[in-house]
């Protein structure tokens, strides 16, 4: 049943508003406002032609034309393959993680191959776009860049060069004359980025948006933002390191557990297809505290090296300090060596941390970093050619994870041929066949 909509009129200057006030609001006058009632209009079917009515699945033809890569194989690796005709890829990230260079770097391998590609800067000058571009050998004939911020100069621009693919950074600092609103509030990203799908949809071309974060690192406007796109990517890294990951938090053409590895460079930004090499230390010489691991990054598995170090003090409340693991987590290992395997570390200062920087918030680092503990304490290294991944329960047993003949044949590859796990049911036996 409709709902009836009640509107109150005045009788003496037309003045219109939906709730009972005394005076109007418009010529002052009192009791001068009239009461009406409308129903809401019924919204009318449309004529569908044949070619338009609806048809079993099965009916329809599949997409010919599939995923498109970019050549930058890592971003391809995320994106499930490549681009998609028509699809909206957002890519979010901290400012000066290197996002810009990085899609700067997409543009020019793809204009390379003859395709033409829009790169439209709306934060910065087309000068200060081209001296990086010059740096990191992004110069093409078939790239064409133009700086805009106005939402019908940058349709217009898509209009005059009919590209193969659209960047636009960022969506938060164009905005439309149509909105009321400086650039970046929720209702001009929502019609940037609606009109900006809209097109890329209708020509079936590919467009790539920069989103700006938020302090807690959300993507910065409207949230309907990220359900309009089809791909939605994160840029991360650290600032100590130049190190950086791409993860796909949503993907409609592919995989959403791919994670994508490059390294910032003075050139630009290069692809670093096996990453393993960058968490070891690489050293020959044996050392006590350290222990080889397997970490999973999505579908990928990387090698770590976790190091720790064990320091006798006269503290009241030794010091536990993490780098790279969680501290809650080396807390409860801690409690679990001494009552579990009879390692004492009450009196001791104890230091863990992982080698390049590596970030490791799995369970599966659990037995690594207790080996590397007792290694420490024991003053004895383990010996080259091992590896080691498990959970540790309270109980002192060590658990299977997830993808674990995966980590194995990882660890296989790089020259491990001592792979200690869950086969090792419980902790004592894991660290003697460790250490000995």
């Amino acid at each position: 049943m409709a709902k009836i909509k009640s509107e109150f009129r005045c009788s003496e200057c037309g003045w219109t508003t939906y709730k009972w006030v005394g005076q109007c609001g418009e010529c002052q006058g009192w009791d001068t406002l009239t009461e009406s009632t409308s129903a809401p209009k019924e919204v009318k079917a449309a004529r569908i032609s044949n070619n338009q009515i609806a048809r079993p699945i099965t009916q329809i033809p599949e997409d010919a034309q599939g995923h498109r890569p970019t050549g930058v194989s890592e971003f391809d690796r995320v994106l499930g393959g490549g681009l998609v005709a028509g699809a909206t890829i957002l890519l979010s990230g901290e400012p000066g993680v290197g996002k810009s260079t990085l899609l700067l770097e997409v543009a020019a391998r793809l204009a390379k191959t003859g395709s033409k590609v829009l790169y439209v800067s709306a934060e910065e000058s087309a000068g200060q776009v081209r001296l990086r571009a010059q740096r990191t050998n992004a110069l093409v004939d078939t790239l064409y860049l133009a700086s805009e911020t106005d939402l019908s100069a940058v349709l217009g621009q898509f209009a005059a060069v009919q590209p193969d693919l659209v960047i636009v950074d960022s969506v938060q600092t164009v905005s439309s004359a149509e909105i009321d609103g400086a650039a970046g509030m929720p209702a001009q990203v929502r019609e940037v980025a609606s009109n900006l799908i809209r097109l890329a949809k209708a020509n079936s071309v590919p467009l790539m948006l920069v989103g700006h974060v938020t302090k807690d690192g959300s993507i910065a406007g409207p949230r309907v933002l990220e359900h309009l796109v089809d791909v939605v990517c994160h840029f991360e890294g650290d600032r100590q390191t130049s190190l950086r990951f791409i993860r796909t938090l949503k993907n409609r053409f592919g995989p959403t557990d791919e994670v994508g590895c490059f390294e910032m460079t003075s050139e630009g930004i290069s692809e670093v297809p096996d990453p393993s090499q960058l968490f070891v230390s690489g050293s020959q010489n044996l050392v006590s505290g350290s222990c080889i691991t397997v970490t999973v990054e999505g579908r990928r598995s990387l090698i770590a090296e976790i190091q720790a170090l064990v320091v006798k003090t006269n503290s009241p409340q030794p010091r536990r300090v993490t780098n790279g693991v969680d501290s809650s987590r080396v807390a409860m290992l801690l409690a679990v060596l001494e009552r579990r395997a009879g390692i004492s570390l009450m009196d001791k200062d104890v230091y863990v941390s992982t080698v390049g920087g590596m970030k490791i918030t799995e369970p599966a680092a659990d037995l690594a970093i207790a080996i590397a503990l007792a290694s420490a304490v024991t003053d004895k290294p383990v010996p080259h050619g091992t590896a080691a991944f498990g959970e540790i329960s309270l109980s002192g047993e060590i658990r299977g994870v997830t993808n674990g003949k995966q980590r194995a044949n990882e660890a296989s590859r790089l020259g491990h041929k001592t792979i200690i796990d869950s086969s090792s049911s419980q902790l004592k036996a894991a660290i003697r066949l460790a250490i000995g």
